[in-house]
């Protein structure tokens, strides 16, 4: 992103991006529990800018690890009971009510669900000095919430930490469980570049 602050912090359309996501999840369930994971070098700015905006919306905040894995294992450590449990990125303020929905929906009859786009550009793919084309109906983009019962996923993060996990539905297909896909929502971006802020502001203007 090229800034100071962290992306998820960046103000969107009057706030935070993060307030935005967390907004959404609390449209779809205002009873739902909402865990923040968050480095401990960032939650006195996110405490503050919670002040700053009046931001009162229920939330547990907990210290992120040195990866991914390990910051999703700190965040799990806290769930008790059963239920349904979606891992989100931060920084997509835009996924619809619908996707939660289809993903909620598949991950209480399969066990877990992750939304998916297929790819609408050419694909090429590097084989040592030449690259190749290759059927992009094969491929699909990958996004957030990745959906699983709270059974499975706790189950899946038992496993020790592998350096080729890249998201949570690799950890759960390693352990054993097939993945389930169900389609997203374009809007649905990751905000990683300032294009993508722009992006953002614009779609929830017209939203």
């Amino acid at each position: 992103m090229g800034s100071a602050i962290p992306k998820q912090f960046l103000e969107l359309c009057g706030k935070p991006v993060l307030m935005h996501t967390i907004q959404t999840f609390h449209n779809f369930d205002p009873e739902s529990k909402v865990i923040l994971v968050l480095s401990e070098d960032q939650q006195p700015l996110w405490n503050g800018l919670c002040l700053k905006h009046s931001f009162s919306l229920l939330h547990q905040v907990v210290s992120g690890g040195k990866t991914r894995f390990y910051s999703v294992l700190n965040a799990l450590s806290q769930i008790d009971g059963e239920g349904i449990v979606f891992i989100h990125d931060g920084v997509r303020p835009l996924v619809s009510q619908e996707t939660i929905e289809k993903c909620n929906q598949m991950a209480q009859k399969n066990g877990n669900a992750i939304p998916v786009l297929s790819v609408n550009e050419s694909l090429r793919k590097q084989e040592g000095d030449q690259n190749i084309s290759v059927d992009r109906s094969q491929y699909f983009s990958v996004q957030t919430p990745q959906t699983f019962r709270s059974d499975q996923i706790l189950k899946a993060y038992e496993q020790d930490f592998d350096p080729a996990y890249t998201d949570d539905a690799s950890v759960a297909e390693k352990a054993g469980f097939p993945i389930f896909m169900v389609e997203g929502n374009r809007e649905n971006i990751k905000i990683t570049t300032p294009i993508d802020l722009v992006i953002a502001g614009a779609l929830l203007k017209n939203r």
